[in-house]
């Protein structure tokens, strides 16, 4: 059986409300009744109601000041209103629209005038409700398949990796991987496509088949930035772009290699506590027909921690410089090198960014310690 439609009348003379009530009980709609705004309110906190129909001129407090307040508390902000009122004038009727209002009748009201626009409304924001819930259940299934092609620490234990992540929205523009490139050589991958949502998520399936395709023993670090490049050109939209930076270890030789796309440095700490930070000058890809990356190779020792992230996690206070926010990255991994991999992450990115705070990015950390 269908759901019977709630509306709520508010007005301060008990002859309009009968009246009202008579229009609309009659065609199945469910009636409740407040003489003035804060009754309507205190009505509000106990019941739901689908539609308002909101008198103007009412004692103490006008229907415009009702629905402000009505506008302004989120349970209560998308419940449409129309308003009933004997100043029918363009003046009074423009005021009620933008304040909040989606309709503006005149008294004395016509039945058939208010059933009908009663009845589009309820209409509009029923059709409006459905499309909400169907885009929700589309960014839910993208946020799922997008979270389903992160490779989780269990599913390659011998990476020795550990990762924090968390969208600003449902789907994110940060992506990170971690291939297998043979039993000792691993490839740890992290990226930044500009923009947020749906667009940017889309990206990173195609990301992660790139890096397969461009990441085995046939082709260098370089090569692999370079193979997701020239496809990236072809598929990012005018303006957009990406910034990645690739970390291949081989840990049996403890050879590191580094290519940088743009993207924030990464960060070496060695069991002792020193630090290093690989700042590579580089441009982003998809942009340029042929991009400046820059390559590192060094060497590594056991127990040191490698750390990549995206530049959320370095978004220092407004004013400051984005070395400040590396710097301060920087601290937090010497400073919780003594926890196990995966602790010292969350703690890392927690300590930078607690859950409590609003943030305007993703964020991203991943990190791998030499094991061998």
């Amino acid at each position: 059986m269908p759901l019977v439609p709630t509306v709520l009348i508010v007005d301060d003379a008990p002859t309009n409300l009968a009246v009202l009530q008579a229009i609309l009980a009659p065609e199945g709609f469910r009636i409740l009744k407040a003489e003035n705004g804060p009754s309507a309110r205190e009505v509000l906190a106990h019941e739901d109601a689908d539609l308002i129909l909101l008198d103007v001129m009412m004692p103490g407090e006008s229907g415009f000041e009702t629905c402000a307040r009505l506008k302004s508390n989120p349970s209560t902000a998308d419940i449409p209103v129309i308003f009933l009122s004997a100043l029918d004038d363009v003046k009074n009727k423009v005021t009620g629209l933008k304040i909040g209002g989606v309709d503006y009748v005149a008294k004395p009201v016509h039945p058939e005038e208010v059933l009908a626009r009663v009845r589009v409304h309820l209409r509009i924001r029923e059709t409006s409700r459905l499309l909400a819930r169907q885009h929700q259940e589309r960014i839910e299934e993208l946020r799922s398949a997008q979270q389903a092609i992160l490779v989780r620490p269990e599913d390659c234990a011998a990476a020795a990796f550990a990762v924090y992540y968390r969208p600003l929205e449902e789907t994110g523009g940060d992506f990170y991987d971690v291939l297998q490139i043979d039993s000792s050589v691993f490839g740890y991958f992290v990226a930044d496509i500009s923009g947020h949502g749906v667009s940017a998520a889309f990206l990173t399936s195609a990301i992660k088949a790139l890096l397969r395709q461009y990441a085995g023993p046939l082709y260098s670090p370089e090569d692999t930035m370079r193979g997701v490049d020239s496809v990236m050109r072809q598929m990012l939209g005018e303006e957009q772009f990406l910034t990645a930076c690739y970390a291949r270890l081989n840990r049996r030789s403890r050879r590191l290699a580094v290519v940088s796309a743009g993207h924030p440095p990464l960060i070496l700490v060695s069991e002792s506590g020193d630090s290093q930070v690989l700042d590579m000058d580089s441009d982003p890809l998809g942009t340029f027909s042929s991009a400046v990356l820059q390559h590192r190779d060094l060497r590594v020792y056991r127990n040191d921690r490698i750390f990549l992230y995206s530049d959320g996690l370095i978004e220092a206070s407004p004013g400051a410089s984005r070395r400040v926010g590396v710097q301060s990255l920087t601290e937090a991994c010497v400073r919780h090198r003594g926890k196990p991999l995966a602790e010292a992450v969350t703690s890392i990115a927690r300590e930078l960014k607690p859950e409590t705070e609003t943030v305007e990015d993703d964020l991203l950390l991943l990190a791998t310690e030499v094991t061998e």
